[in-house]
């Protein structure tokens, strides 16, 4: 898959139609996808259309190389976990695919990043190394041009006056826990910030529903609405919610939602289920991920993120148990 591949996915007005053709190439390069899919007894000439493509459970990325031939991977993104779990890696073969996939994104729902002060309050993540979410956040403070723009580990005091002393507008972009230990500290007005968490409570703190954690966050930081970006180590791909955690993806992303007793009935629109996501900027993975987020799809192609299902061993990861 060369590199003008990449350059249909993210100029085309209707990428979907690509979705075929990268089909075949991953069943064909990718060891691991193909033996999978060969399991489920799928003819790949069949599959001619999204509702026919077989989606491989994100735990494989915790145990298996999931990648397109054989390559040194620029950078290998890691996920956050604890010592009872391991990691989830995704080898991505060219970071450019995924510098171009966030930086697009952003600009097709925010503007130019050029635009914004951006502030990054990610405190679990600076403290690891390989974190995706690091990764992009980095790359859009030095895109930024701002000499305000920067990553704040927990020093809430200067943070807040920082963001007091903005007049131009400014990214806020935080992992939940923090943003909470942040608004619990100073009580602001921040007309020019958009506030955007990016979740991770992981244990830090007791799990508050999105709406008690939205309604706190727009109370004490002064902002109408909260942002928020879903993304993870094993998409090169994020969507986006402008408020009320309806999330809306880039025209390269697509979410459908599946039954959870049945990973391979797929739901039409306003509908409840399990989260399957297309991301066609994994060329060099696996673009066709069944992750272990419970969601509702609504007619427009948006969704919301519910929660998470109670037991994260897909059906079908069994079958390619040795």
């Amino acid at each position: 898959m060369n590199d003008s591949f990449a350059d249909r996915i993210f100029t085309s007005k209707s990428p979907e139609v690509l979705v075929p053709e990268l089909f075949r190439f991953q069943y064909l390069t990718n060891s691991l996808y193909r033996a999978y899919v060969d399991a489920l007894k799928i003819d790949p000439a069949g599959v001619q259309e999204i509702s026919q493509v077989p989606f491989l459970p994100i735990q494989f990325f915790k145990s298996h190389r999931v990648v397109c031939g054989e390559f040194e991977p620029e950078v290998v993104f890691e996920s956050s976990g604890t010592t009872q779990t391991q990691n989830s890696s995704h080898l991505v073969k060219d970071t450019s695919i995924y510098t171009r996939s966030f930086m697009e994104a952003f600009r097709q729902f925010y503007g130019p990043v050029e635009d914004f002060v951006v502030l990054g309050l990610l405190p679990s993540y600076l403290e690891r190394q390989n974190s995706s979410l690091v990764y992009m956040v980095q790359e859009m403070i030095r895109r930024s041009g701002k000499p305000e723009s920067g990553f704040y580990l927990y020093e809430h005091e200067k943070l807040a006056e920082t963001l007091q002393a903005l007049q131009q507008p400014v990214l806020l972009i935080g992992v939940t826990f923090a943003l909470l230990d942040f608004a619990e500290r100073f009580q602001l007005h921040l007309p020019n910030v958009i506030v955007m968490e990016t979740g991770g409570m992981k244990g830090r703190r007791e799990e508050w529903t999105r709406e008690e954690l939205h309604a706190y966050l727009k109370e004490r930081l002064g902002v109408t609405t909260i942002h928020a970006e879903y993304g993870m180590t094993e998409l090169l791909s994020q969507a986006y919610s402008k408020g009320e955690g309806i999330f809306r993806c880039p025209p390269w992303m697509k979410v459908l939602v599946r039954d959870e007793n049945d990973p391979f009935q797929l739901y039409s629109a306003s509908a409840s289920g399990v989260i399957n996501v297309i991301d066609m900027a994994n060329i060099h993975s696996c673009a066709f991920i069944a992750t272990d987020d419970i969601g509702r799809l609504h007619a427009d192609g948006s969704f919301e993120v519910l929660g998470r299902m109670d037991h994260s061993a897909l059906r079908g990861c069994s079958l390619m148990v040795n």
